[in-house]
């Protein structure tokens, strides 16, 4: 599906990759799809870019964004990569997994990047339009999700038009994102060992069978602030959301799952992988819905269900 409602939306071709490469080079803001949501890539490398994205977003200065990069040379450019790095890109580069790794004092980012933080949260991405993007700018690319923050996450060009507008000078239509769940973060600790930040498609089993060993134990003193999507309240459609509900009560719109039908479904089979495409498809047509409440299915817990009920409890907050 593509959407060009707004005067900024061009579809992701050769002309609208050109007209990106420009605008980034000039220190602008392009939407751009990836295969976990739309991003609102800036160069990661000027102030007064990054600057734009939180401006655009109205994102609060002390939530640091991930930067987006074309392969692992690029990454060891900005950032240090010890063995468990370096066989996690192995694994999942390109993919959705970003990394939160110790930052290269010359690494050339803007302070607000990485929010004060001695780290840097980096990405390879698979999408063919992401990287077409990269490789065409020749630029590290900021990228948090195309939305105003803390609000629901884009999965296609007409989410960003909605959300964002004119604040995007430029969005990249690229259709309807293949899996629609922000990428997994993990950071990696100095002594060798590994949390996981927030959880994505990539599960925390698939984590340990490449690093051997399993996640440290989240303390009290682990509550700051380190990537994006830590908040307590995110992912927010905007009204009240109930979870774990069977059945809707009159004031609310019910976003089924398997067996709990619901004005649309998550996934009618249950499968899992469909209902994270998905999801915020279905909050997005929650939200836009007459009723004033929002009730969700239940939803397992295991696989990438974690990662679905992690986003489902911070958009109930």
């Amino acid at each position: 599906m593509t959407t060009q409602t707004s005067p900024n939306v061009l579809l992701a071709d050769s002309a609208g990759i050109a007209a990106a490469v420009h605008l980034l080079r000039a220190g602008g803001t392009v939407a751009v799809p990836t295969e976990t949501v739309y991003g609102l890539a800036a160069r990661a490398d000027s102030d007064a870019a990054v600057a734009a994205i939180y401006r655009a977003k109205g994102r609060p200065d002390f939530n640091p964004l991930i930067v987006h990069v074309t392969d692992v040379a690029a990454a060891e450019g900005l950032a240090v990569l010890d063995a468990h790095a370096r066989a996690l890109a192995a694994a999942f580069w390109p993919g959705p997994l970003t990394m939160v790794l110790p930052r290269r004092e010359d690494a050339p980012l803007a302070a607000a990047v990485t929010a004060g933080l001695p780290t840097v949260a980096l990405r390879v991405p698979a999408h063919p339009v992401m990287r077409t993007l990269l490789v065409a700018a020749g630029l590290p690319l900021a990228a948090p999700s195309a939305n105003r923050s803390g609000g629901v996450s884009p999965t296609s060009a007409a989410h960003v038009a909605a959300s964002l507008g004119l604040r995007a000078d430029l969005i990249l239509d690229g259709g309807v994102t293949p899996q629609g769940l922000e990428s997994t973060i993990v950071a990696l600790r100095a002594d060798g060992g590994w949390q996981v930040l927030r959880p994505g498609p990539v599960s925390e089993a698939d984590l340990a069978t490449v690093l051997g060993t399993d996640p440290a134990v989240m303390t009290s003193g682990d509550a700051r602030i380190e990537a994006p999507g830590q908040l307590a309240s995110h992912y927010a459609p905007g009204k009240p959301v109930r979870l774990g509900a069977i059945a809707a009560a009159a004031d609310e719109f019910l976003i089924g799952f398997g067996a709990v039908a619901g004005q649309v479904s998550l996934s009618p089979s249950g499968e899992l992988t469909e209902a994270a495409a998905r999801l915020y498809a279905c909050l997005h047509e929650a939200a836009a819905a007459p009723e004033p409440c929002i009730a969700v299915a239940p939803i397992p817990l295991e696989g990438i269900g974690v990662a679905i009920n992690d986003r489902l409890r911070r958009a109930a907050v």
